[in-house]
């Protein structure tokens, strides 16, 4: 367990942002990491568990108790049930899934972060999330001070967000479950249109899975949603804010501030409509590379806010709120921040 004091936070995520910690754990097992959360919770010190840093927006004073970095290993393959411990690097575990020719987890290749975040945010892309393969997830709850095992009916899940993201001063991920698929190997069905257009298939055919993982890889490095030190399109966090779900009467007020325009929509649970926040915020003003300063848009996809090499967190909030308040004016739809905040709010 390696401990370091006044450690920078900022090389430790994607946006490379955010002050210092007081304190830093790394480590490399399940009960480094279960010691490290009691004894700071033993002492009423504020705790910060990160992973692969990649949903992480971390305040310019950074974080002043102790930050515990899970750094554990672990790919277990049994037939077809995979265990990933919490701190591997999840799209190295996407590869090796599919090197072993099982679907399920394909469409989600080239998302950065470890394995052990993926069931807090609901990770989700191109037509997959990992809710659909998850089976259970093994976690310490710090409240009854005990290891636990969730199945997937009691983590919560629903669009990006769960049981641990409600209660995020509970659970710390240990253990990550899922069921795979051998489809021969096939990928699951294909249910995103735009990949679907890109391999030239109907939604809902399979292709060869290794085609569907590379094209998934390809439309994400398009988009600068793989990681690349020196494309500043990638110093980012991913999607900033989450695809809208409005209600029918949010929605009906929607459509009369649209006006002639048509925006994406799709079916939601409970009569809700969900819809596109690249789309809302292109037409609302703010284009691919917007923005003058050192915190701007994407060149190459509006949903991304990126670091161009100087910016600090205030910068990236500042041109967050721009946009969620531009979005809101033009629309009446309120844009929620996907990356979770540290010691900063929207």
């Amino acid at each position: 367990m390696l401990v370091e004091l006044d450690a920078p936070l900022a090389p430790l995520t994607t946006l490379r942002l955010g002050g210092p910690a007081r304190r830093l754990v790394t480590a490399a097992t399940d009960e480094e990491v279960i010691a490290t959360v009691r004894a700071a919770d033993l002492a009423a010190e504020p705790l910060l568990v990160i992973g692969g840093g990649s949903n992480l927006v971390i305040g310019d004073q950074g974080f002043d108790g102790t930050v515990l970095r899970i750094a554990t290993t672990g790919f277990a393959l049994d037939g077809v049930d995979l265990e990933l411990a919490a701190g591997e690097v999840w799209s190295d575990a996407v590869a090796r899934a599919v090197d072993a020719g099982l679907a399920g987890i394909e469409f989600l290749a080239g998302i950065p972060g470890s394995a052990g975040a993926t069931p807090v945010q609901n990770v989700g892309a191109y037509g997959q999330e990992v809710a659909s393969g998850i089976t259970e997830v093994v976690a310490y709850d710090r409240r009854a001070d005990e290891v636990v095992t969730l199945t997937n009916a009691e983590c919560g899940f629903s669009y990006r967000h769960s049981r641990f993201k409600a209660d995020p001063e509970r659970y710390v991920v240990l253990r990550v479950r899922f069921r795979l698929e051998d489809a021969d190997g096939q990928s699951t069905p294909v249910r995103y249109a735009e990949v679907a257009r890109t391999l030239g298939v109907e939604a809902g055919e399979r292709v060869a899975l290794r085609t569907a993982y590379k094209t998934v890889l390809g439309l994400r490095a398009g988009k600068g949603m793989v990681l690349d030190p020196a494309d500043h399109d990638t110093w980012s966090a991913g999607s900033f804010f989450t695809n809208p779900v409005l209600t029918a009467d949010q929605y009906a007020d929607f459509l009369t501030r649209l006006g002639e325009r048509t925006a994406p929509a799709y079916p939601a649970p409970d009569g809700c409509t969900k819809t596109s926040a690249a789309w809302l915020i292109d037409q609302a003003g703010f284009g691919k590379g917007y923005g003058t300063g050192a915190a701007t848009l994407s060149t190459k996809h509006t949903l991304a806010l990126t670091n161009r090499g100087t910016a600090s967190t205030a910068d990236l909030l500042g041109l967050a709120r721009e946009i969620r308040d531009g979005v809101r004016t033009a629309f009446g739809v309120d844009l929620v921040n996907e990356p979770v905040m540290i010691g900063v709010a929207l």
